[in-house]
């Protein structure tokens, strides 16, 4: 099977190799769950000025802007506690945007902390997504998700139900 790496993928992939694994295999965390609804909520209500939710292939960009003479892609989170994970997902869209021959620059919103940071595309960071992408493909082709490892992140993960039961 040919299998499209995605932003979420890239995301999950930071802090649970087995959330990547469930959500490649289209089992869908708790749609329900109050951070998911939140992290949603902040989405859609936050820089509605912007171009918002724009499609390229495999990639939706929560926001685009033009400032000054360059594209800046922004990625909206609901917090900075995974601002690491965010960051990855933000340079995968900035590595698939750059292999279409397009070049901007990045940036992650925490709205709710009034928090902006800046990402860029270095060639140290190309590798480390290109590494991911490989990684992502290696854990999705396998027959069973990796092994539950209690971490941080259970606690508020639309999976909790799932992988501790």
């Amino acid at each position: 099977m040919e299998f499209e790496v995605t932003g979420a993928l890239v995301q999950s992939y930071t802090i649970c190799k087995r959330q990547v694994w469930l959500m490649a295999h289209q089992i869908v965390p708790d749609q329900e769950h109050p951070y998911i609804e939140i992290g949603r909520l902040i989405d859609e209500n936050s820089y509605q000025r912007d171009r918002k939710k724009i499609h390229f292939e495999n990639v939706v960009l929560d926001l685009v802007r033009m400032e000054k003479d360059n594209i800046l892609i922004g990625e909206v989170k609901k917090s900075s506690k995974a601002a690491e994970s965010a960051k990855m997902q933000l340079l995968f869209y900035l590595y698939k945007l750059k292999q279409s021959g397009i070049t901007a620059k990045g940036q992650l919103f925490f709205p709710e902390e009034r928090k902006r940071e800046v990402v860029e595309l270095t060639p140290e960071f190309e590798i480390e997504v290109i590494k991911a992408i490989e990684e992502i493909k290696d854990i999705v082709h396998k027959e069973k998700p990796p092994t539950f490892i209690k971490i941080p992140y259970c606690k508020n993960c639309g999976y909790k139900e799932f992988c501790m039961s």
